[in-house]
């Protein structure tokens, strides 16, 4: 086999590693933060052992890490490019792919056709007072990095909170990516009770591949 075709050969390594739903499901929730196995396994739904076998796809693939904790293996992404490549498969998914656009179409566009509100229009709104920014990611992702400013309420506290709410502003909601379920059920339920609701254009980890700052720590 020629170099060029060993290094081809080592491409294809790398996305057969994202060749399952599963584990760019895993992905996703390792943007968020470091993860132990069990943790992810409770997130994902999937058995610890399944876990780790897609923890060790990724990893001979390069694009997570592990270290030892004591019992535990903690992953993480290898580097936020990882991120680079997913967003990538996402976006020819997105141009492309007829079943991509027919989820996209069915679920998402079915529960917000709206444009989502960009970074820079977010930051300006939260300087001038004119949004209530909230985080609808479970509250150990939300202290692991969130954007500041956000107020942390999980979707499935969300309807019993809205009155921690303010009443007059704009309500803007993110969690985990630009098509993560959490924040379009989050602006289909706000708008259902008559609130004024947009989407951030992407999720925790957009915000932090951009270079913008990050604030950590629990709700208060």
């Amino acid at each position: 086999m020629s170099p060029k075709l060993d290094l081809l050969a080592a491409f294809a390594g790398v996305a057969r590693a994202l060749g399952n739903a599963h584990r760019l499901d895993l992905l996703e929730h390792l943007a968020q933060g470091d993860r132990s196995v069990e943790a992810l396994a409770d997130k994902a739904g999937l058995t610890v052992a399944n876990t780790s076998q897609h923890l060790q796809a990724l990893r001979r693939a390069g694009l997570v890490l592990g270290t030892r904790r004591g019992k535990q293996v903690i992953y993480r992404l290898s580097a936020d490019d990882v991120l680079d490549l997913v967003a990538a498969l996402r976006t020819v998914g997105e141009r492309h792919a007829t079943g991509v656009r027919r989820v996209v179409d069915d679920y998402f566009h079915a529960r917000d056709a709206l444009d989502a509100v960009s970074f820079a229009a977010l930051r300006e709104r939260l300087d001038d007072g004119l949004v209530t920014l909230i985080d609808v990611r479970p509250a150990d992702e939300f202290a692991d990095g969130h954007v500041p400013g956000a107020v942390n309420i999980p979707l499935a506290e969300l309807e019993a909170r809205l009155g921690d709410l303010p009443g007059r502003t704009e309500i803007v909601a993110y969690c985990r990516g630009p098509w993560c379920v959490l924040a379009f059920e989050a602006v289909a339920l706000l708008r259902e009770k008559g609130r004024s609701a947009h989407r951030l254009e992407g999720g925790l980890p957009e915000w932090r591949r951009a270079g913008l700052d990050l604030a950590t720590g629990h709700a208060q």
